[in-house]
């Protein structure tokens, strides 16, 4: 198993929701987006400094994968969640599932 299968599934067990499925939005939308630009800027640094300070690049790829909770992918998928967060509900009748608007409470 690689480093990034390791982390995303650590971070796919550790994200789920109460009915198991996976949960990567954050509590804001500002939260997520910060958590996105130190999560792709440590990868991007990384990338930079391999040529010149390896073993600091290295160290910066744990940390972004750690930031964005996993993978880019996973970091995408929580910022649709945060934003439909609320706004969109999942209900399920005769084995068909549809989403629809939420009513305000």
């Amino acid at each position: 198993m690689t480093a990034t299968t390791t982390a995303t599934t650590t971070a796919t067990e550790a994200a789920t929701k109460a009915d198991g499925r996976p949960d990567f939005a954050s509590a804001s939308l500002p939260r997520h987006l910060v958590r996105g630009a130190l999560g792709f800027g440590s990868l991007a640094l990384a990338v930079v400094l391999l040529p010149y300070a390896w073993p600091v690049g290295l160290a910066l790829v744990p940390a972004g994968l750690l930031a964005l909770r996993g993978c880019p992918m996973c970091w995408a998928i929580g910022l649709a969640q945060t934003i439909s967060r609320g706004r969109l509900q999942r209900s399920c009748e005769d084995g068909r599932c549809s989403l629809n608007v939420a009513r305000p409470a």
